[in-house]
């Protein structure tokens, strides 16, 4: 049976998100599909499912952006496809905070704020904690409820956050919530395993 790409996804996909993304796949070892970028998402979900099953690396880090379209746009009708593909196991999401005035929340498992904080609340752009328990406001969370994902973490705007995830910086809330996603689907557990054996 044909080993399945991991995938984690990621709803932001503007320069700053390329730049700490990528940063933090090349930390980890993984492979963020750079084309995946733009504000709002160019490339179809059929193109992304290409790219990924094609790359040698394991796991995947995939960027998803509406660029505040109303409802399902680009982006999440790519992160549907990908997600639905069943050659593709998405380890978990990072959703990403922005300041929508069209309504549109998820339910997140955990967040992270700009501090490093694990927090049942949500968190804002800014990655401050919100007012809300286990969801975030977003523009490009509309669909994530509806996908069958392990794990949804929530943060603020990735690469900025007040400075504090900038790749100058190691990008370290981003880079925290990659590392949690993978710890909670074993995925560094196996290869700790796959070290010592």
């Amino acid at each position: 049976m044909k080993k399945k790409k991991r995938v984690i996804i990621i709803t932001d996909g503007d320069l700053y998100a390329l730049k700490a993304v990528e940063y933090v796949a090349k930390e980890i070892g993984a492979r963020c599909i750079s084309m995946s970028w733009g504000n709002p998402s160019r490339l179809t979900g059929d193109d992304l499912t290409s790219m990924i099953l094609s790359t040698p690396y394991d796991p995947v880090l995939v960027m998803f952006d509406d660029c505040g379209y109303c409802g399902e746009g680009a982006g999440e009708q790519a992160m549907r496809i990908v997600s639905g593909h069943p050659e593709v196991e998405v380890l978990g999401a990072i959703a990403v905070a922005s300041k929508t005035h069209l309504a549109e929340w998820t339910r997140v498992d955990v967040s992270i704020d700009r501090f490093g904080e694990l927090s049942e609340y949500g968190v804002d752009k800014g990655g401050l904690p919100d007012m809300e328990i286990g969801r975030i406001d977003g523009d490009t969370v509309y669909s994530l409820d509806e996908l069958n994902i392990p794990i949804i973490i929530g943060v603020g705007d990735i690469g900025k956050m007040a400075g504090r995830d900038t790749v100058e910086k190691g990008a370290p809330i981003t880079k925290q919530a990659v590392e949690l996603i993978l710890e909670r689907s074993g995925l560094y557990e196996s290869k700790s395993r796959e070290n010592t054996d």
